[in-house]
């Protein structure tokens, strides 16, 4: 008797390749193991990170601190002596030259010799601050470069171990009589920035020779000298922008003695750095000896303090009569100036356009231009503040001994003047054309001794209370036209 098994219900035979799925599977199954292994490996060597922070995988798996002037010895507590940490920092070549918050007490100039030390980064964060208890400046950064801006007179050194200093967010506060700033000398495109600067003599003071200067989002505030003080230096391409430069008591910004060419200031509120004296400004040119040439005064607001004698917003002083070369070729554009003795006075100038502007208590004038030439004058506003409720300011414009000028566009109102709202004396070819003058005294123009002259297309408005207005008084000199179409 024969039994017939059906294939179906027969007992199973191990296959010859079972063994090898049985391995392959073992093989995943701890492979998979180990990748999880890692990843739980990787979050135990990690730091937690707070919540609501978050941290890419790079910073996660390595975090590097840079060194720092603390590294040097410095102690940022204000009371060590951190200057000589700090000044080992800078002969070793720390790059950054990185300050920690704190505040790091020196006595003595910390100085960087860029040929040395080689490009300098000097920083704080905004939150260092350098108590200098020393005389002279706190930093002084010396370069070699003795060439001009031009690209082939810088050699190859100066851009590899000069090129472009910086100093940026420090807070520099003098303790000591004699202390200053920072000073610049012989630098290539050296660049300062968030700076504070206070209770110093001079804040910034550059001398000898620079190039490509940059000083912006700065105060200098508060200090016995000059702000930005240009102190017998030759310097090409100079910017001064968004600062904050006031209640420095012998000058905002000041060149003496200088060679400059391209002075760019621009959107600065400079205001309270006068004191006694006929050379008191918020922005001084002195060119009595040297010069200052090529330049734009735009955006910013200039003001006090009229109580100073002979203070003013902006002066520009050249060498001579016979020498008017040394300053000028400036814009002077869209400032508000207000409440010194005289609000610009340009002596021994040429080329200077001033437009745009906004003009009142000028007490003795609001421009007074000596001696100058090649003057354009164009449409500002020369007026009485109505919130200011002083009223002895005399606000006129005044031009002695100057020749080829144009005043044009002239908006002038309330004018105390003593001879006349606007006053040419000894004058030679200026043309006064289409001018606003109202409720402004007893003469609205007048021409003494002046030649060649003219006055055209201006519209005038006797003051209410006054019984006679003379329009425009010609006295003495020749060849000067008033023309019929000026009207009441």
């Amino acid at each position: 008797m024969s039994v017939f098994v059906s294939e179906d219900h027969a007992s199973p035979l191990p296959s010859i390749k079972s063994p090898s799925r049985f391995l392959l599977a073992r093989l995943i199954g701890l492979g998979f193991f180990l990748w999880l292994y890692s990843l739980h490996a990787q979050d135990k060597a990690v730091e937690p990170t707070p919540p609501g922070k978050i941290v890419s995988p790079v910073q996660a798996r390595k975090i590097t601190i840079a060194p720092n002037i603390q590294d040097f010895g410095a102690v940022g507590d204000g009371i060590a002596d951190d200057t000589a940490a700090i000044q080992r920092a800078v002969d070793e070549s720390l790059r950054p030259l990185h300050f920690p918050a704190g505040t790091y007490r020196i006595t003595r100039t910390i100085e960087v010799r860029l040929e040395k030390s080689g490009p300098v980064s000097i920083t704080g964060d905004g939150l260092a601050s350098l108590k200098m208890e020393g005389s002279g400046p706190a930093l002084r950064i010396i370069g070699t470069h003795h060439g001009t801006a031009d690209p082939k007179s810088v050699h190859a050194g100066i851009w590899e171990r000069q090129r472009t200093p910086m100093i940026d967010g420090i807070e520099i506060v003098g303790q000591h009589g004699e202390a200053s700033g920072i000073e610049l000398a012989s630098t290539m495109q050296a660049t300062l920035s968030r700076l504070s600067i206070r209770n110093v003599v001079h804040a910034i003071r550059l001398v000898t020779r620079n190039r490509n200067v940059q000083i912006s989002e700065c105060h200098l505030y508060d200090n016995r000298g000059v702000g930005v003080f240009m102190d017998g230096v030759n310097l090409h391409q100079i910017n001064i922008a968004n600062s904050h430069i006031s209640y420095n008591r012998q000058g905002g910004i000041v060149c003496r003695e200088s060679e400059i060419r391209n002075l760019q200031i621009t959107g600065c509120d400079i205001e309270g750095n006068v004191g006694d004296g006929p050379l008191t400004a918020n922005l001084l040119l002195d060119c009595r000896r040297g010069s200052v040439r090529e330049g734009t005064i735009t955006g910013c607001t200039l003001q006090h303090d009229h109580d100073s004698l002979g203070s003013a917003n902006i002066r520009m002083i050249g060498a001579s009569k016979d020498n008017p070369l040394m300053v000028g070729t400036f814009v002077i554009a869209g400032n508000v100036l207000s409440d010194v003795k005289t609000n610009i006075h340009l002596k021994y100038a040429r080329g200077v356009v001033i437009e745009g502007n906004t003009f009142w208590e000028g007490f003795e004038q609001n421009l007074l231009a000596e001696n100058c030439s090649h003057l354009v004058i164009g449409p500002n506003l020369f007026d009485r503040n109505p919130d200011q409720k002083e009223v002895t300011s005399k606000n006129g414009v005044e031009l002695r001994e100057c020749r080829d000028c144009t005043l044009t566009g002239l908006h002038m109102n309330d004018v105390h003047a003593k001879d006349a709202a606007l006053k040419l004396e000894k004058c030679e070819s200026c043309n006064v054309t289409s001018c606003l003058i109202v409720d402004s005294g007893e003469t609205l123009v007048e021409f003494l001794k002046c030649d060649y002259c003219r006055i055209s297309g201006c519209l005038f408005r006797t003051p209410k209370d006054s019984a006679f207005t003379n329009r425009v008084r010609v006295t003495g000199g020749s060849g000067n036209i008033v023309s019929d179409d000026t009207r009441n």
